[in-house]
């Protein structure tokens, strides 16, 4: 379902994107607005569910998680209880940052974030050992180019 935004609304996302630490008084000034007014729209559009929860972005190098690899699963398992157990899987792992599952030759892509090569390993071992996997490719990303979390409004 599709939520209808104003250029006001917009502006606002686009600040909070931005940097959600800001202040009201600062959101507003930058907008063209006043305090209340932007209160308002912020807490209507939480209850909308165009904001979700707030949270802080890591860096994940500095904290030694230098090596980023998208793993292409493919299955020849697809029963709903296979299913419920992979995604419990996935869910239950903190290394799997995000996970998708596609149309065509590929079942599911995962980003995973782990220290290294070896890390990556028991994570693998770990998977499969959890649920019966087809086929695993894994591919290591040499260099992100970009990384993003803001939507284009």
């Amino acid at each position: 379902m599709t939520v209808r935004l104003d250029d006001m609304d917009r502006k606002i996302l686009t600040q909070l994107q931005e940097d959600a630490s800001q202040s009201l008084d600062d959101i507003a000034r930058k907008v063209g607005s006043s305090k209340t007014p932007v209160w308002n729209r912020i807490r209507k559009m939480k209850d909308m569910g165009v904001i979700g929860r707030q949270t802080v972005l890591l860096d994940p190098e500095a904290l030694g998680l230098e090596a980023c690899f998208f793993v292409l699963i493919r299955t020849s398992e697809h029963e709903a209880e296979w299913q419920r157990k992979f995604l419990a899987t996935l869910r239950a792992r903190p290394e799997v940052l995000e996970a998708h599952r596609l149309a065509g030759d590929i079942d599911y892509i995962l980003k995973v974030r782990v220290k290294n090569a070896r890390a990556y390993d028991q994570f693998y071992q770990a998977l499969i050992a959890e649920v019966k996997i087809h086929n695993v490719t894994a591919l290591l990303s040499m260099e992100e180019i970009k990384s993003t979390t803001l939507l284009p409004l």
